[in-house]
């Protein structure tokens, strides 16, 4: 019996290093790709997001719990992909969206104005991080965090793309 117990114990072992390793490759590899109305498509691994400045932010979750998510201002990689911010942000450019894609369809939207500092004080990043680890892969390895809005409706997990579009 401690045999089948130990050979129990050492395939359990083995396959949880196996799963590991294969999620860690996962995350390395996986990518986001920014386009639409953009001067520069991106497409942006884990590596890519770290050469960023990183930025926390503090949010609920659905218990009440608080936690600090860390990652890139989505306004800052924008500029990095050539969307059009700043001073030249009006005009028909105000009519400008960005719609985020999630791995299983899921998707939300952003007025290009809700993203532009020169337009709000609120904060929303592209977070890879939750309480100083790897978001967990139910929500990672990527995920939008909304800074103080009330409801989690737009804070997407599994973030894929990110497309900047005008409303037509």
């Amino acid at each position: 019996m401690k045999k089948y117990k130990f050979i129990l114990a050492t395939l359990i072992t083995l396959f949880t290093i196996s799963y590991l390793v294969k999620a860690q490759t996962i995350v390395k590899e996986a990518s986001i790709k920014v386009s639409g109305e953009v001067t520069t498509p991106l497409d942006l691994k884990l590596a890519d997001l770290n050469q960023f400045t990183q930025t926390e932010v503090t949010r609920k979750d659905k218990d009440g719990k608080d936690h600090t998510y860390s990652g890139v201002i989505l306004s800052t990689i924008l500029q990095k992909a050539g969307v059009t911010l700043g001073k030249d942000l009006r005009g028909k450019n105000l009519t400008k969206y960005v719609q985020v894609e999630a791995t299983d369809g899921y998707q939300v939207v952003f007025a290009l104005a809700e993203l532009d500092k020169d337009f709000t004080d609120r904060i929303i990043i592209l977070a890879d991080k939750i309480d100083g680890k790897p978001l967990l892969p139910a929500d990672g390895p990527f995920r939008i965090i909304v800074q103080d809005e009330k409801k989690p409706a737009r804070c997407i997990k599994q973030v894929t793309a990110i497309k900047i579009q005008f409303a037509k």
